[in-house]
């Protein structure tokens, strides 16, 4: 609290820390001009400076720094915080944010509590977010937060998900909505979504997929029972299930969170929440579907730090970084990349655009949805149900003269041929689709009636693209594949002689899955003439894989097998994820 004889903080807010530190009585006019003086010699804060000149202690600079955000301080030291309000807040989240609740007002719903920095704001919101009270912050030091975690959090009495289950299994509240299928009322539901152990739940289950670098979160609602799973590096894991009977518990607060309308279950909703989360910001994309046995909810999790735009990074060999570099240097044409949903066309494009964002360069994009904002870019959120289409977005572009276009998805005629339009008037074009492999991109566009001609005069590359698992780097094992292994890849023990080969034990650090994180494997089929002759004389798919291999185009089984044998991954993620594209050859 403030010390005795400190002036009032709106007097405070604002001002210097040098003037801050005078009227609160710690520093004369001359010290604060010696230390300003010093601090343009040294740099640095000056609050560091004054304690390093032994002026003022610690202490007094965080009272001042609060102050001057117009906080105040406290010394978690000097009070004693009920465990009904340390409850208030789950171990998980006070560590993630660095909090310490220290009082609750019931009445209006105010929760007090201390950060152990002002530039912590963000803190306060999403407890307001995650837990819907009314926050009140104020300032304590480092050390002392440190004290009070250690305290009233040890990590060991940390709450698991099974705790909190169980907790929800025996709270009365809930328990009498057992039963009671959709007849239950507006002030129910509410009362529902401010369930302290819904809440507590729904806010663990959040925090741990971001820990665990969970890409969805699903939950999902059956005749028998009530589902959560997440999906990690694109499979999916079950986690222990609640009661049926809070689904609609769970469904109502998620709402809440992404301000949704609660008292809707019968339409689809999409909404959105935003979080930062040990100082990473991460957005949730929140999808509601109505099922037959309540509403199914999955979140999707967008980590923006986890996700490394660097076309470097994303695992093209140097030839294949080399000729992709070719292709995104070209003044005109169209790019497209393709492959099934989740593949990472997404990460590949964003790459790509990143590296070609300078100053001399205008890039547009139409994403439906914007997944990741980019300085410099100009990207629009497609709303199909208004009428903003890619097409209407595309032709809006054209007039906001830029260099280069992301086109979300060539979904239908009329985006490809504006598309097409775009790249015969001297724009670069980047675009994705959803097929198998390279070759078979072509028929789709053809098949979406695009004349051939313009599709010759205009495409450069098709880049098909899968993600593959990796082995985990602690627990990696050589190993002696059976020749039934061998043959799920159409292999022989003599092709692999020589080569080392390796799997994932298992182990903490890898969630006992023996995998950790992803990497791209891809088909870069570049259009050549011989290959443009094919498409205007309406070539097979077939001839136009087997002409672009002979042009040393390699499969997508042909880049799996490169990144088996560089003990990158394993032989049942290659099978897994080539298996369609070998089936088409």
């Amino acid at each position: 609290m403030p010390a005795d004889g400190m002036p009032p903080i709106a007097q405070l807010k604002g001002r210097p820390l040098g003037r801050i530190l005078i009227k609160m009585g710690k520093l004369t006019r001359a010290q604060v001009s010696e230390a300003l003086e010093l601090q343009k010699k040294k740099r640095g804060p000056l609050g560091q400076l004054l304690i390093e000149m032994g002026l003022v202690e610690e202490d007094d600079v965080h009272r001042a720094l609060a102050a001057q955000v117009g906080m105040e301080s406290i010394r978690l030291a000097d009070i004693d915080v009920d465990k009904t309000v340390i409850d208030l807040v789950p171990s998980q989240m006070a560590h993630s944010y660095r909090i310490i609740p220290t009082e609750y007002d019931r009445e209006t719903h105010t929760l007090g509590v201390a950060l152990a920095s002002p530039d912590n704001f963000h803190a306060t919101d999403d407890l307001k977010t995650l837990m819907g009270f009314n926050v009140v912050a104020r300032i304590t030091t480092e050390q002392d937060m440190t004290e009070a975690l250690n305290r009233y959090y040890p990590e060991e009495s940390a709450a698991t998900i099974n705790d909190i289950i169980g907790e929800i299994a025996g709270d009365e509240d809930l328990a009498r909505f057992q039963g009671r299928g959709e007849s239950i009322d507006l002030d129910e539901l509410r009362e529902m979504a401010e369930s302290s152990p819904v809440k507590k739940l729904v806010n663990l289950v959040l925090l741990q997929s971001i820990r665990d670098k969970a890409s969805d979160v699903h939950f999902e609602p059956f005749e028998d029972e009530f589902k959560m799973r997440y999906r990690i590096d694109g499979v999916l894991f079950e986690m222990v299930p609640p009661p049926k009977h809070v689904a609609l518990a769970i469904s109502s607060r998620i709402k809440v969170m992404a301000n949704l309308d609660i008292a809707e279950r019968r339409m689809p909703q999409d909404g959105r929440i935003e979080l930062l989360i040990e100082g990473r910001p991460v957005d949730l994309r929140v999808s509601v579907l109505p099922t037959m046995f309540g509403e199914s909810v999955v979140l999707r999790v967008l980590d923006r730090l986890q996700v490394n735009l660097d076309l470097g990074q994303i695992g093209l060999r140097e030839e294949d970084m080399g000729v992709l570099r070719q292709l995104i240097g070209k003044p005109h044409g169209i790019v497209v990349v393709t492959g099934p949903t989740g593949c990472g066309k997404t990460t590949t494009l964003y790459s790509a655009l990143r590296e070609l964002n300078t100053i001399d360069v205008k890039i547009l994009t139409s994403e439906d949805p914007v997944e990741y904002d980019i300085d410099g870019m100009i990207q629009v959120q497609i709303k199909p149900d208004i009428g903003l289409t890619f097409a209407r977005c595309l032709r809006s572009f054209l007039r906001q003269d830029p260099d280069i276009i992301l086109v979300g998805e060539i979904r239908d005629l009329e985006t490809a041929q504006i598309a097409v339009q775009s790249s015969l008037t001297g724009h670069l074009v980047f675009s994705t689709l959803h097929t198998n492999d390279a070759p078979s991109s072509i028929a789709r566009l053809l098949d979406l009636g695009l004349e051939p001609f313009l599709l010759t005069a205009t495409l450069e590359a098709i880049v098909a693209q899968r993600l593959v698992r990796k082995i985990c780097e602690n627990c990696k094992e050589e190993f002696e594949p059976s020749e039934l292994q061998l043959l799920e890849l159409g292999l022989l023990p003599e092709d692999v002689a020589g080569r080392r080969l390796f799997f994932g034990k298992g182990c903490d650090y890898c969630n006992h899955t023996g995998y950790k994180g992803r990497r791209g494997i891809f088909e870069i089929m570049v259009l050549d003439d011989e290959l443009r002759d094919l498409v205007m004389k309406h070539a097979s798919t077939n001839v136009l894989r087997q002409a672009a291999r002979k042009r040393g185009m390699r499969s997508l089984r042909e880049s799996g097998l490169m990144a088996l044998y560089d003990g990158i991954t394993t032989i049942e993620e290659i099978v897994r994820e080539t298996l369609a594209e070998e089936m088409a050859g």
